[in-house]
């Protein structure tokens, strides 16, 4: 035992063997990063940075929609039209009356329809129960 101590400790690598270990460790490395470590190239950050934003977007699209509809005079005659509607109408729908189309936008929000269609049809109230409250003064 003592004779392999003895020889590990007079082992002097070449520069081949370092050279060819740091790349092996580098290469090792960023696998590992980027199969179990969570790293993304920065296309792939930017993708999921926008994909973020617009799901956001579309949500708080979908929660004024709600609130708009809700508020609305005809409400009522409104609500039971789109619960009587077709499921795959009734996006179509809400884009048609212009509650996700806000400010002098030409096209309604990508996704928020199917969203406010969706919160609309858990409405039996006809008050927005999915809308978080804000942290504000009451």
């Amino acid at each position: 035992m003592n004779r392999a101590m003895t020889a590990w400790s007079d082992y002097k690598p070449t520069k081949t063997i370092w050279f060819w270990s740091c790349v092996g460790t580098a290469v090792l490395t960023m696998i590992v990063g980027f199969t179990a470590g969570g790293w993304v190239t920065s296309k792939t950050a930017t993708e999921q940075a926008q994909a973020s934003t617009e799901a956001a977007v579309a949500q708080l699209a979908a929660g004024i929609c709600v609130h708009r509809f809700l508020a609305a005079p005809d409400a009522q005659a409104k609500l039971a039209a789109l619960h009587s509607a077709d499921s795959w109408k009734r996006d179509t729908m809400i884009e048609e009356g212009g509650w996700v189309t806000f400010g002098d936008a030409k096209t309604p929000v990508d996704g928020a329809a199917d969203l406010c269609a969706s919160q609309l049809m858990q409405s039996n109230t006809g008050a927005p129960a999915t809308m978080p409250k804000t942290g504000g003064a009451s």
